[in-house]
Order: C-alpha cells, then sequence, then structure tokens
C-alpha cells in the first residue's frame, strides 16, 4: 500500500516547502525537488542522479536520515563546493516511509 511521507524543503532564496512525496515511484530527494520544481530548471540533478555532479547537494538539518553517505557520494563531495557536515546529495536519497519529516535545505548553486 502507497503511503506518503512529508519532507521540508527550504530552497536556494530561503522559502520552505512542505510536500508530500510517494514512497511507492521508487524516487529520490533529487527528483522531488525537480518535481515540485523548487530549484531552477539546469540547475539540479545535471547528471541525472549518478551521484557524478553534485548539483543535487542539500544540507540535512534534522536526526530523520539514518542512512551515511555512499562511497560514490563521499567522493563526489569531496569535489563539491559549499559542503559542510551535514551535505548530502538529494540524489542518493531515496523516498522511503523512513524519511518522513525530513527537513532539508537545497544547497548553493555548484
Amino acid at each position: 500500500m502507497s503511503q506518503d511521507v512529508t519532507i521540508i524543503i527550504t530552497d536556494r532564496k530561503g522559502a520552505k516547502h512542505e510536500v508530500q512525496a510517494p514512497t511507492d515511484m521508487n524516487l529520490n530527494l533529487m527528483e522531488l525537488i525537480r518535481m515540485y520544481e523548487l530549484a531552477e530548471e539546469g540547475t539540479i540533478g545535471v547528471c541525472g542522479g549518478m551521484a557524478m555532479c553534485a548539483s543535487c547537494q542539500c544540507y540535512v538539518l534534522n536526526d530523520v536520515l539514518k542512512t551515511k553517505r555512499n562511497d560514490d557520494e563521499e567522493a563526489m563531495l569531496l569535489e563539491a563546493y559549499h559542503v559542510k557536515e551535514n551535505s548530502r546529495l538529494g540524489c542518493q536519497i531515496p523516498i522511503t516511509a523512513e524519511i518522513d519529516g525530513l527537513a532539508i535545505e537545497i544547497a548553493p548553486e555548484q
């Protein structure tokens, strides 16, 4: 049975958006941001979600997300700008029931 989760996304202009995300469509956070058009077209998900560009970098603002960076994500963030301790790549965060209530901020454009 499908379950929607709530994600709070702060866009690059500082506006907060509380969005609903389906858990049954195999989406990731980068795709959700694109779906809701919360970043200018062409500025997020440039590599198509392959962890190769860091255009979907975001900052995790609460402790809802329990997964850690994978090796590809870690390598890409070593080369990215504006990286913080709480940086993650949105394309590497699947939309699952476990992330209900996640709060993130989209990092500045690379």
